[in-house]
């Protein structure tokens, strides 16, 4: 077996040093799966204690060694593992763990009791705390928490603003993936930048927007493309798969090596990015027409019946589909399918409506709370050969 138990590789003697340089590999860190199979992004040294150093510089508003971190997400998450773990540790940060989020009755005890001041999380966690009955009816203090950080998922514009308003904290979008060890971009904690944006890239990070199709062509101010990014966080590539890293990892001419991100973004002419959605989930609409599933799943969030939606296109595999979403709705909540619809036909394009809503008591997700839409058109690919 390739299999040891801890305690008996320490049994076998004292630790022995080893000699470490920054480029060896750190870490395995594999990716959420949302649109395929899991891979290992290879981090090394380098890559985790910069990104972590980043993260830092980003934040110049929190104060060395006084903050308390609420660690609410798993931390082998990428994320939770930088803007939790490392982030704290290299600031001296004071850490709650908590371990299960899930649990929000114990979660929210542990804000009142212990009073953290700095909160990373996903939007469906965020979600249920400002949706939760005692934080509506004012029973937790949840006052002392200075900084929300939402990452792992869009965040939807709903969620942020029934958050802020009820809780008095600062909810802020970033982004990241695992293949850049893993936060590239954030807002300001101060809230000064718009919902909808991820926010400016980190320091030492380069970002530019190329065309959907080549991936080649550069673009400008303004226009949607494909989010590249390079930096000292973008991984190594993916372990034991050299020809998937070098579909992401590519160098230009002048030698730089851009991860090339998979999700279609634009830039304004601040230098604020916009992610608009995963190029793997278009929807090809009747008419050449192309629809993202974020753009309905957050007019569907603004519903107040709907807790959570995933949008995907049908039939699977298409080239003429239409949107269809897979909503969940909030307990003693309804909502009929022509509603939603009706309410969506107030807020989208024509080709932008759901043709079916199916309602559902839960969606897929990873263990972060990222809905799989990828498992939603399994199933939905399934019922069509049947």
């Amino acid at each position: 077996s390739n299999t040891y138990e801890w305690a008996d590789v320490l049994a076998d003697g004292p630790p022995q040093p080893v000699d470490i340089s920054a480029d060896d590999l750190a870490m395995l860190m594999y990716t959420g799966g949302t649109t395929g199979v899991p891979k290992g992004a290879m981090l090394t040294h380098e890559n985790m204690i910069a990104n972590s150093q980043q993260v830092r510089a980003w934040a110049p508003e929190v104060t060395e060694g006084e903050e308390v971190m609420m660690t609410a997400l798993p931390l082998t998450h990428s994320y939770s593992a930088t803007a939790a773990m490392n982030h704290s540790i290299s600031a001296g940060y004071g850490q709650l763990l908590i371990p299960d989020a899930r649990d929000l009755a114990m979660l929210l005890k542990v804000v009142t009791t212990h009073r953290p001041t700095f909160f990373p999380g996903v939007p469906t966690l965020f979600s249920a705390i400002s949706r939760h009955r005692h934080v509506v009816s004012g029973k937790y203090d949840l006052s002392s928490i200075k900084w929300c950080i939402s990452g792992a998922a869009a965040l939807p514009p709903e969620v942020k603003r029934r958050f802020d308003e009820l809780t008095g904290g600062q909810l802020v979008e970033g982004y990241g993936l695992s293949e850049a060890s893993p936060v590239t971009h954030a807002n300001p904690l101060d809230g000064s930048v718009d919902t909808g944006f991820i926010g400016f890239p980190l320091p030492s990070t380069d970002c530019r927007i190329v065309d959907e199709e080549t991936e080649i062509e550069v673009l400008g101010v303004g226009e949607r493309g494909v989010l590249c990014v390079s930096g000292p966080q973008v991984m190594q590539g993916y372990w034991g798969t050299p020809e998937a890293s070098a579909n992401v990892l590519r160098t230009d001419e002048n030698g730089k090596v851009w991860l090339h991100t998979g999700d279609v973004a634009v830039m304004d002419e601040t230098g604020r990015f916009a992610i608009v959605d995963r190029k793997k989930d278009m929807i090809l609409a009747s008419g050449g027409f192309n629809v993202y599933p974020r753009e309905v799943e957050d007019v569907l969030f603004e519903h107040p019946a709907v807790v959570d939606v995933g949008v995907i296109g049908v039939p699977v595999g298409g080239q003429d589909q239409r949107v269809k979403a897979f909503v969940v709705l909030d307990d003693g909540a309804s909502a009929t399918e022509e509603e939603l619809i009706a309410f969506c036909r107030d807020r989208l394009a024509r080709y932008k409506l759901p043709r079916a809503v199916e309602f559902r008591q839960e969606l897929p997700k990873t263990f972060v709370g990222k809905v799989l839409r990828r498992e939603l058109a399994a199933e939905e690919k399934a019922r069509q050969s049947d």
